[in-house]
């Protein structure tokens, strides 16, 4: 199972815009990424009529959509699926799995901090790898500036990859 990161902070914070520049980054540096993106609320991939969405209102547990360049997945679940299981999904085709969301999963953490969202930290401290924060904070984890990506990234090769994982 490849390491997993999770990226948490307040509600429009720029997880997603740190999120994806990170990947990019380490995308460019030779990583296989994956990302798994916990969302609160619900959500529809399906549209009423295509072949999938009758399939699965004919009765079928699962829907797999597969063409010679996308899977998906479709499947309905009872219960919010903890990060580990839906790592589990993703298998070990990949060097680093990075994680929006699941701040109340163990594991490590990267917190994005803006100011005007106020002082208080989610992550538990000894979960929390580092802080992207337009501010410096007094904390046991590094800090960085939001846009420092390559700072960010240098930090995860260093404890997450090491040399011999790059592509």
């Amino acid at each position: 199972m490849p390491p997993i990161i999770s990226i948490i902070g307040h509600s429009e914070v720029g997880k997603t815009s740190l999120l994806e520049r990170l990947v990019a980054e380490l995308r460019n540096r030779g990583y296989r990424i994956a990302v798994i993106k916990h969302v609160a609320h619900d959500f529809e991939l399906d549209r009423p009529g295509k072949d999938s969405w009758r399939l699965a209102r004919a009765g079928s547990s699962a829907v797999v959509l597969s063409s010679p360049h996308h899977i998906a997945l479709l499947k309905p679940v009872e219960r919010d699926p903890g990060l580990g299981e839906l790592a589990q999904i993703l298998g070990d085709d990949y060097d680093l799995i990075l994680a929006e969301g699941f701040k109340g999963e163990p594991g490590a953490k990267i917190e994005v901090h803006r100011r005007r969202r106020g002082n208080k930290l989610l992550g538990p401290p000894s979960q929390v790898v580092a802080v992207a924060s337009d501010e410096p904070l007094d904390i046991e984890a590094p800090c960085y500036p939001p846009n420092d990506i390559q700072g960010l990234a240098d930090l995860i090769e260093k404890r997450f990859l090491g040399p011999d994982k790059a592509a």
